[in-house]
């Protein structure tokens, strides 16, 4: 579930992304909010974000309902790494070699915190049962 999760969030940020290039930059003006608001509700590569943002949504709440907190969100961090490699691949973003050593180093931690058990606390519902 933690991959699902993974996987959701980073399809809804690359096409959110996506959608946002081709809206353009968005003007700091009241038109320019509300011209980029009706330019965002039309556009299909958004709504797909928000699809795979809602999936992140709910496979995030179930990972937080069976694991601890200090878990989900290392073991999430995994996700940074695959939404690196997918700006080179679908956005063709050029990342340096410190961006790469940052992401290696978050890969590092996100397998220590994977070889730990996910749940260490007592959940109310388990305590009373």
């Amino acid at each position: 579930m933690v991959l699902v999760m993974v996987v959701c969030a980073n399809a809804g940020d690359l096409l959110l992304k996506r959608g946002m290039s081709q809206i353009g930059a968005v003007q700091l003006t009241v038109s320019g909010f509300w011209h980029a608001f009706l330019l965002t509700v039309t556009n299909g590569t958004i709504w797909g974000g928000i699809f795979f943002l809602t999936g992140f949504m709910v496979s995030y709440m179930t990972v937080l309902s069976w694991a601890d907190y200090s878990y989900v969100m290392p073991a999430g961090a995994f996700g940074y790494a695959l939404l690196t490699l997918m700006a080179v691949v679908f956005l063709h973003e050029t990342v340096s070699a410190r961006r790469w050593i940052g992401v290696v180093l978050i890969c590092v931690g996100v397998l220590l915190v994977g070889q730990t058990k996910p749940r260490t606390t007592a959940v109310a519902s388990e305590a009373a049962a």
